[in-house]
């Protein structure tokens, strides 16, 4: 049998959307057409015009129907800043996602190699984010509950994307609150850690914090010997604010917004988009593309090797 080195290139299809993903493969799991790029970090299906990457976790039994639910809301959630999933599908006690490739990976990656990010780019950024949720929590009636750098992703078209819902559920509550608590503690908002209880805007502290420290390059609060000293000082210390002496008045002004420690105080994404911070680049030429791609070189690189 001829072996296939972690870099060779294959021939298959993207499956379409709405087709089963086990119509495109073989009895022995092998694609049958199109083009499929094996990596170690994964496997990417490329196409004229759509890009995905295979991402396989192995689960156990009693979380598979929540990972269903998760796939259920991801197929469903079809928008310009949400990571698209195309399709998946179980196999021998683990399931397979086909996911969106984002060539530029992730803010978290990106952050590694730049430091900071002007404030400029910042506002073309949180723009972008603050639509996804905008998205997630008014017309999905979900809230992401896991906010954070590394599940906000780029690419080379400056586009900025949503993704890795976690333990996102649809709410049946109208007013959309939730009683778990799961998700990164870094960046939970006061009323998830002390009340347990949180809404929509949890959401919006938790990009207050992937803001502030994208500008300053490190995390808001300093560090910790426990994640228990952490919790509390979110709880009980003043919010993270952007020292008004390296940055303008209206990305403190916004900051401030987002990481409001009163939940009924804090503003929506809805009302977040019309902020100053916001609007004052608006009709500005500001390339994210250019950015990004002259920034840092894309992360996830495939070589081609026949």
């Amino acid at each position: 049998m001829r072996r296939i080195s972690p870099n060779s290139k294959l021939v298959v299809a993207l499956p379409d959307q709405e087709a089963c993903i086990q119509k495109f493969l073989t009895q022995s799991g092998t694609f049958r057409h199109g083009d499929l790029l094996v990596n170690r970090d994964g496997l990417r299906i490329v196409s004229q015009n759509e890009e995905g990457k295979v991402i396989k976790m192995n689960i156990q039994e009693t979380v598979c129907e929540q990972i269903a639910q998760e796939l259920k809301i991801n197929l469903s959630s079809l928008n310009s800043y949400i990571v698209v999933c195309y399709q998946s599908f179980y196999d021998n006690g683990a399931i397979s996602i086909v996911l969106e490739y984002m060539d530029g990976g992730s803010l978290a990656d990106f952050l590694k190699k730049t430091g900071t990010i002007p404030e400029p780019y910042l506002a073309a950024i949180c723009r972008q984010v603050l639509e996804g949720l905008m998205f997630l929590h008014h017309e999905k009636h979900i809230i992401h509950r896991d906010l954070k750098p590394s599940n906000i992703l780029i690419n080379h078209r400056g586009e900025v994307k949503i993704s890795d819902f976690g333990v996102s559920a649809i709410l049946a509550s109208s007013s959309g609150q939730r009683d778990t608590f799961t998700g990164t503690y870094n960046y939970m908002s006061p009323e998830r850690i002390s009340e347990n209880r949180y809404s929509y805007v949890s959401d919006i502290w938790s990009l207050g914090l992937v803001i502030l420290e994208c500008a300053t390059g490190r995390f808001p609060y300093p560090p910790f010997e426990s994640f228990f000293e952490l919790l509390d000082a979110v709880v009980e210390n003043p919010a993270p604010s952007a020292p008004p002496d390296q940055f303008s008045e209206d990305f403190c002004s916004f900051v401030s917004a987002c990481l409001e420690k009163q939940p009924k105080e804090r503003q929506p994404a809805r009302l977040l988009l019309q902020h100053p911070f916001l609007r004052k680049y608006d009709g500005s030429d500001i390339d994210l593309a250019s950015y990004f791609v002259s920034t840092a070189s894309p992360l996830a690189t495939f070589n081609e090797q026949t």
